[in-house]
């Protein structure tokens, strides 16, 4: 009896056309990775005189100068509240703005106006934001605060709706058909679903503009950045290590809290695994 070939399935051929194209699409990336290193000629780059520069900055910067630390904690907590102000009035701004970014949440047409707003807030990084509102306002924090706003907003908003685009729509549709209106489902369903990624995004973005609040300080927008610049202007670089310090350990306990803030809403989310 000979033997029958049994037919493909359109659920084999799938995978295996699923298969072949990751595997294209790696090849792909690789490919222009070289053609990139290439182009850049990062291929002829010398780094043996990077020895001697380390050797300097070594000399230069060790040991630490700590004189600078109280001018350097006093700008660090003017950083602080300008990353906190910047971090809060932009994830506030940016949470309506991305659920109506969210394609299983409004129309389209409603998708791209906003999806347009916060690409145009992205455009720009938070020092050039900082730089327009240095020339509008006048040097200080007040252009600082407003700068990290709007990078803020283009920025998390992007995290957000693609957070509200990954929910499970199940929970969504079955609340829609006893009734609720589309706030109540925005309020009671959605937000609650994607509240761990909110706050880890939040969180993030707190970390980030605390580095980024400390760099618009070279321009004018105050914080340590200003000081930071002004030292590295006479090659002070045992006082601009010690103020890249404090910038590190604040950076280190955002981290912490992000995980005690998550515990506060989600319960403890250490690992359960046995050693």
């Amino acid at each position: 009896m000979s033997n029958v070939e049994r037919p493909i399935s359109v659920a084999y051929v799938r995978s295996r056309l699923r298969t072949v194209s990751r595997s294209i699409f790696v090849l792909v990336l690789l490919t222009f990775a070289g053609w990139s290193v290439v182009v850049l000629e990062l291929h002829h780059v010398d780094l043996s005189g990077g020895v001697v520069g380390l050797s300097f900055l070594y000399g230069a910067a060790i040991p630490p100068e700590m004189s600078v630390l109280r001018v350097g904690i006093g700008g660090l907590v003017e950083t602080l509240y300008i990353a906190y102000l910047g971090t809060l009035f932009g994830v506030m701004l940016s949470m309506p703005i991305s659920l109506l970014a969210s394609r299983n949440l409004f129309p389209r047409h409603i998708n791209l106006l906003a999806r347009w707003m916060l690409a145009g807030l992205r455009v720009l990084p938070s020092i050039l934001w900082a730089v327009i509102f240095v020339i509008l306002l006048g040097t200080g924090p007040p252009a600082g605060v407003l700068a990290i706003t709007l990078y803020t907003v283009g920025f998390v908003g992007k995290l957000e709706y693609e957070s509200f685009e990954g929910l499970d729509n199940e929970p969504m549709e079955a609340v829609s058909a006893l009734g609720a209106t589309r706030l109540q489902v925005l309020r009671f369903v959605v937000i609650p679903q994607a509240v761990n990624a909110l706050i880890s995004q939040s969180m993030f973005m707190f970390e980030y503009n605390v580095r980024h609040a400390a760099a618009i300080g070279i321009v004018g927008a105050g914080g340590i950045g200003y000081y930071i610049m002004a030292y590295l202007n006479f090659h002070q670089f045992d006082r601009v290590v010690v103020l890249l310090a404090l910038i590190f350990a604040v950076v280190i306990v955002v981290d912490e809290l992000s995980y005690h803030l998550r515990s506060l809403f989600l319960g403890d989310t250490s690992t359960s695994l046995s050693t």
